[in-house]
């Protein structure tokens, strides 16, 4: 039996989860049961305006997880090229969560690219939930912002440290 194999299937889910919401909770719960081992990685300089640091993104997840009681689950950050993290870790597939036809267009896009780059990487999307399909991360920011009630889709440490942030903004 090879190494990897010894390892099981490894899957990487990553993103810049700034904030953390229920939609990504809800991939990595159901990657987590496809995968011996799940890794949640969170990107350290992603290409937008962040609220959060990268070691607060993973605090976060670190925290969530912790109450999910998910022990196939762990986090961790990157800030190198996708597939070249994947391999440095043993993945063998990367992990997107589908919301809209944007969505697919994107990481459509992206998943030829990585499979360009590292042939030995699958990429699996995740169809979203239906009570998923409108949450993004930036319209929950600003919904917050503007006094909106958005409890219902964070987990709780996250609207704890989000109301915290806009306090003190």
């Amino acid at each position: 039996m090879s190494n990897k194999e010894h390892r099981g299937r490894i899957a990487v889910y990553p993103g810049s989860f700034d904030p953390l919401t229920n939609g990504h909770l809800d991939i990595a719960r159901r990657a987590a049961h496809l995968f011996d081992t799940l890794i949640v990685t969170v990107y350290a300089f992603p290409e937008k305006n962040v609220l959060f640091s990268v070691d607060e993104r993973v605090a976060l997840w670190q925290e969530v997880l912790a109450e999910e009681e998910m022990s196939n689950v762990r986090v961790d950050k990157f800030a190198t090229l996708l597939v070249d993290y994947v391999r440095s870790v043993g993945g063998q597939a990367i992990i997107k969560g589908l919301r809209s036809p944007n969505d697919f267009e994107a990481e459509f896009q992206q998943g030829l690219m990585n499979r360009k780059l590292a042939p030995e990487i699958e990429t699996v999307c995740l169809l979203t939930n239906l009570e998923n399909l409108f949450v993004s991360s930036s319209r929950l920011k600003e919904v917050a912002r503007l006094g909106g009630n958005i409890t219902d889709m964070l987990p709780a440490p996250v609207v704890r440290e989000l109301g915290k942030k806009l306090r003190a903004e």
